[in-house]
């Protein structure tokens, strides 16, 4: 008789061999260490995405800030000292006196465009008010220009008109009562334009900024009086 394949005194191969409970502690423990390390690396990854994105990111706002500054910021032209002659249409001339004096002066021109006026010269630059006549005038002594326009003129008109402006030995500011919207004055000398677009305005720069043919070229156009609403 056959005996059966199941009986006791069969064999039905290798088994499996079984896991002490160490062993499957310690390969719990390998598979923890093993997660640990993958849960690890994936923040080191997402910390390192996180930081290059953010530089990236702070790049890109510095460019944007930088560029806005360049576009917004006026930008100042560039003339040459003294000038050659040339005419230039609606240029008018005039005689005045340079003394110093201590009072108030009636000028014969609107703005001034030189006579007497105060010992202190008023400090080139932009303001935002009006100015006092008689320190204003001692500036025009010392070669500056004075651009005076009219209150009332457009934001853009007054931004587009700080562009034509050199970067010193020049006075920006609101005048009331001015003959046209803008007037520019050196020393016995005046130019009235209507646009600040007007190419007169470049070429009266050129001409006259910084002249010699004026009672004190080369004085200083700073050091002195600030006016009010210096920007």
């Amino acid at each position: 008789m056959t005996p059966r394949s199941d009986s006791p005194g069969s064999k039905s191969g290798n088994p499996a061999k079984q896991l002490t409970i160490k062993e499957q502690r310690a390969e719990q423990r390998a598979q923890k260490v093993e997660a640990f390390k993958r849960e690890q690396a994936k923040k080191r990854r997402t910390k390192k995405i996180g930081i290059i994105s953010a530089i990236v990111a702070g790049v890109a706002v510095l460019a944007l800030l930088v560029t806005s500054l360049i576009l917004t910021t006026p930008r100042s032209a560039s003339y040459t000292a003294g000038g050659s002659g040339a005419k230039i249409e609606g240029v008018e001339t005039f005689q005045n006196t340079n003394n110093h004096v201590q009072t108030s002066v009636e000028y014969a021109q609107t703005p001034p465009a030189g006579g007497d006026h105060n010992p202190a010269w008023l400090n080139c630059g932009i303001y935002t008010e009006p100015q006092p006549n008689e320190n204003a005038v001692h500036s025009l002594e010392h070669g500056a220009i004075w651009v005076t326009y009219d209150p009332s003129i457009s934001a853009e008109e007054l931004d587009l008109l700080k562009t034509k402006l050199p970067s010193t030995f020049v006075i920006l500011s609101p005048f009331e009562g001015l003959p046209s919207p803008i007037v520019l004055s050196v020393w016995n000398t005046q130019l009235q334009v209507d646009k600040a677009s007007d190419e007169r305005i470049s070429e009266f720069f050129e001409e006259y900024w910084r002249s010699g043919d004026v009672p004190e070229p080369n004085a200083p156009c700073t050091g002195a009086v600030d006016g009010p609403g210096k920007a």
